[in-house]
């Protein structure tokens, strides 16, 4: 593979941490893609002859076609999978194979297949973000007028509904398939055409290529073209956002589904048993999904620090670059198509989310609401009475809606018994009208408005 600069063949230590085809063969597809592109281009601008481009082709064909069915011979001793592709060709059509690299270097030819695979991965991943948010805008729909509470600190704070809880979700998960978009519009820049690191003297038209890969145009500087792994920093960095609200919804299906909670119930199909407790049904899909996002962290950490202290152009380094990125993308897609499958499987227990939803004084702010709007009491004031009522009904040992009216105005006089309307944890959620509120009504028109942004 060297030509002529070497008359010996690598130590065996050395050939076994230079190889990379164990891994490097998953961009295949991208790689044959790259090399019809670059043969066609080729011929076009009249580097190589139309015989030459035909034979070309049609050895990728063949080689395709091997890979298809598995018959392909993958090999250590030619190191990656561009040598692989580069040598089975040779096999195939001959010496011709060889015009195939002309204004071609490894660097630009795995930048550009990398590329691919991570813009194809991007992809993926939006769409099976869209999958998710659908479960979860249909879940919604159907329980819209479903009271639970609302937390702060994982204490009761206000009533709120479960639609409207997952439809929290449903926004974290939009912005996450915004920030692969993002990424992915950024990437979609080719760098085949910048060679090594400087470019080619051949009169090749990277227009050309970029347009037959489906870039939106080529890279503009050729030291940058082969030493840029940013694309695959910035879709790691979203992978690595989007895990952690994954984990966050999976902490919270594994609260849920404790007795002590049972605010919801998976089936059989997402939960497991022990082999030494009969009673036990696990949530070890929510468990897995929850520890799998420490992949995706580690594969941002670990891709960070082999780009950070790199001088330009290419260094070997950057061989690391596939192994952590290609396992992140293993490790996310999986745990979406989990996450869509559990909250598609999940079934609220209304009951004891409602019995939650008015634990811990929940209403106490529906009190201090009324005070203001009946009384014109300010704010500050209100917060007080109330704080005080709360106490009195601590003592009592009684809710908020069970406090005697005497003991109300014993508070502030002006309290008549309307407040009590206000005083449950159906009133309070229904009352939160305001814009993106816990509303039931609110919570229908973010799931219309969803609906539609996911036909």
């Amino acid at each position: 593979m060297w030509g002529g600069r070497f008359s010996a063949k690598p130590a065996e230590l050395m050939q076994a941490i230079n190889v990379s085809i164990g891994f490097d063969r998953r961009l295949a597809a991208q790689d044959l893609a790259g090399s019809r592109a670059h043969a066609a281009m080729l011929r076009k601008q009249g580097v190589i002859t139309s015989a030459d481009e035909a034979a070309i082709q049609q050895g990728l064909a063949t080689i395709e076609g091997e890979m298809a069915d598995g018959s392909f011979p993958f090999r250590d001793e030619f190191e990656d999978i561009h040598m692989n592709v580069e040598a089975r060709l040779r096999e195939l059509i001959g010496p011709v194979a060889g015009r195939l690299h002309t204004a071609r270097s490894r660097n630009d030819q795995v930048a550009v297949d990398f590329r691919l695979w991570v813009r194809d991965a991007c992809d993926r991943t939006i769409e099976q973000l869209r999958s998710l948010q659908r479960a979860l805008v249909a879940k919604a729909e159907a329980n819209a007028d479903t009271l639970m509470p609302g937390f702060t600190h994982l204490q009761p704070a206000q009533p709120v509904t479960f639609g409207h809880h997952l439809m929290a979700y449903v926004e974290m998960f939009g912005r996450d398939a915004g920030r692969f978009a993002d990424a992915r519009k950024r990437m979609n820049e080719c760098p085949l055409g910048a060679a090594a690191l400087a470019g080619s003297p051949f009169p090749i038209d990277r227009e050309a290529t970029a347009r037959a890969l489906g870039f939106d145009r080529p890279t503009a500087n050729s030291l940058d073209s082969v030493s840029d792994r940013d694309f695959a920093l910035e879709a790691l960095s979203a992978a690595t956002l989007c895990g952690v609200h994954l984990s966050r919804l999976s902490e919270e299906i594994v609260i849920w589904t404790t007795p002590q909670f049972g605010f919801i119930r998976l089936s059989d199909a997402f939960t497991t048993g022990s082999s030494i407790m009969p009673q036990k049904k696990n949530p070890d899909a929510a468990e897995l999904i929850r520890a799998k996002v420490g992949r995706l962290m580690g594969s941002l950490t670990q891709l960070t620090i082999v780009m950070k202290g790199l001088p330009l152009a290419y260094s070997k380094d950057m061989q690391e670059d596939k192994v952590p990125t290609f396992e992140a993308f293993d490790a996310l897609e999986l745990s979406l198509a989990a996450m869509a499958g559990m909250v598609d499987d999940l079934e609220p227990v209304p009951a004891k989310m409602a019995a939650a939803a008015g634990a811990g004084f929940s209403t106490a702010t529906d009190l201090a609401d009324w005070l203001v709007r009946n009384l014109d009491m300010p704010f500050r004031d209100a917060h007080h009475v109330t704080g005080a009522a709360v106490k009195r009904a601590e003592t009592l040992g009684c809710d908020l809606s069970e406090l005697p009216l005497s003991e109300l105005q014993a508070l502030s006089q002006g309290i008549t018994a309307d407040v009590y309307e206000v005083l449950t944890p159906r009133a309070s959620a229904a009352s939160r009208k305001s814009y993106g509120g816990a509303a039931p009504d609110q919570v229908r028109a973010q799931v219309a408005r969803w609906k539609e942004m996911l036909k």
